[in-house]
């Protein structure tokens, strides 16, 4: 999938078929609409192409308005978004900044503008709530009139459904902000994930619960940072790592602002996950995993972030939250790779 910011550059698809919108998490109702996005790219011969933005245009006017408890809690990173979109197919993403000027351009300027003269579609496809331009003043009505009067066809897809609930970002944060994975990954169609970069930290958690006759074999974690201050999940999880071997790692991680460290460390003020292993792969050593690039499932919760006090109460807790995710994980229910989590959520869409 080639990616492009902005639509000023020379390797742009001259035509394509477009779809428009956030698609943060990409879940289930998302990929329909790409399926059809694809089907009709390739029925008139050009590229499939998702316009998206970045920030999220409420994040902006939050921003703007300095009011940050109107952002959205953000379900997946700019990272796993792009990962989705290829993973479904889609030929071309364009990743449009939201800014003061985007957020005062008319509808038919959009239209003029960036549809025509920078994407050059054939084909728009949108979503049922579907608005656009300052003030959200377009709507499907106006897209469709001057579709035909320019030359490109217009489609609306309805709400995508499962048992009856409409499947939307809104369902999946929500699922995630209550700690219900299971419902977030029916939502999802896959179980929801974090990838990034390894990263360093304090280095702490190696000399946590570490033995006398070895410093530094305690609780060794993965550090990814979280590129948004308002995760949609929080807490901590049991969890499957890949991308540091064949087999995916058990393990047992904590996303949020870390309350029980002070706020001076080195990603301090930052959203982490921080993943420890509950088998770390000798081959790997102290310093292996550092810029490797990993996804982590969180596939079940087992409670909110606490805060400790001491490094004493810290060490019990972790201690017994990998007691907790170990027992998670001999459960009869628990998926013990990602063939079976994908396995899961298949048999879900049936």
């Amino acid at each position: 999938m080639k990616i492009f910011r902005g639509f000023h550059h020379p390797g742009i698809a001259p035509a394509c078929a477009l779809t428009i919108g956030n698609f943060d998490g990409v879940h289930r109702g998302h990929q329909a609409m790409l399926a059809l996005l694809n089907s009709e790219a390739a029925h008139r011969g050009v590229e499939s192409c998702v316009l998206t933005f970045e920030p999220h245009p409420r994040d902006y006017f939050a921003g703007a308005l300095h009011k940050p408890e109107l952002a959205p809690a953000r379900v997946g990173t700019l990272r796993d978004k792009l990962t989705e979109l290829a993973r479904c197919g889609v030929q071309q993403t364009v990743v449009l900044p939201f800014d003061a000027r985007l957020a005062a351009q008319s509808p038919q300027a959009f239209i003029d503008e960036v549809l025509l003269k920078g994407l050059g579609v054939r084909y728009v496809l949108v979503g049922d709530d579907f608005r656009f331009g300052a003030q959200r003043a377009g709507d499907y009505a106006l897209l469709d009139t001057t579709g035909q009067a320019k030359g490109f066809d217009v489609a609306r897809m309805n709400s995508y459904e499962v048992h009856g609930l409409r499947v939307s970002s809104s369902a999946v944060r929500q699922a995630l902000g209550q700690g219900d994975m299971e419902a977030a990954a029916r939502l999802l169609g896959r179980p929801y994930a974090i990838s990034g970069h390894v990263v360093h930290g304090r280095k702490l958690g190696r000399e946590l619960g570490a033995t006398a006759e070895g410093a530094g074999d305690g609780f060794r974690t993965l550090n990814l940072r979280f590129a948004h201050w308002k995760p949609a999940a929080s807490g901590i999880f049991a969890v499957l790592v890949h991308g540091l071997g064949e087999t995916p790692l058990q393990g047992v991680a904590n996303l949020g602002v870390r309350p029980s460290l002070d706020p001076d460390d080195v990603n301090g003020g930052r959203v982490l996950l921080e993943t420890h292993c509950l088998q770390w792969p000798a081959e790997l050593g102290a310093e292996g995993a550092y810029g490797k690039i990993v996804r982590v499932e969180l596939l079940h919760k087992l409670h909110d972030e606490l805060k400790y006090d001491g490094l004493d109460a810290l060490t019990t807790g972790i201690a017994k939250d990998c007691a907790d995710a170990r027992a998670y994980f001999a459960s009869a229910h628990a998926p013990t790779n990602h063939t079976e989590t994908r396995r899961q959520t298949t048999r879900d869409r049936i």
